[in-house]
């Protein structure tokens, strides 16, 4: 059974910073690119990070470039957001994914961000 599992959401303040973790089982991770996507309230889910396989090649949404980091640790099963200077826009809920696992990819149950002062 595919399990992704979300933590290090929170509130922080504007300019803060935290790290989320995504914990994976259930299939071979270290064979699938993963990533990190985020809904905030009345608005669609946006694609905010993608990491190949074995780390080598990151994408990220241009609302975030230079602020935010995709790792993984295939050792560990986990896949992090390292996200820094924060600011309100930022806040939704943050979502791992595997995307070509599943016939419709897996999702984790979703993390709260909130940036606020």
């Amino acid at each position: 059974q595919v399990q992704l599992v979300e933590s290090g959401g929170g509130l922080v303040q504007p300019g803060g910073s935290l790290r989320l973790s995504c914990a994976a089982s259930g299939f071979t991770f270290s064979s699938y690119r993963m990533n990190w996507y985020r809904q905030a309230p009345g608005k669609e889910r946006e694609l905010v990070a993608d990491i190949t396989s074995n780390g080598g090649i990151t994408k990220y949404a241009d609302s975030v470039k230079g602020r935010f980091t995709i790792s993984r640790d295939n050792a560990k099963k986990t896949v992090y957001l390292q996200m820094n200077s924060l600011q309100p826009e930022d806040t939704a809920v943050y979502y791992c994914c595997a995307p070509y696992v599943g016939s419709t990819g897996s999702w984790g149950q979703g993390t709260q961000v909130t940036v606020s002062s």
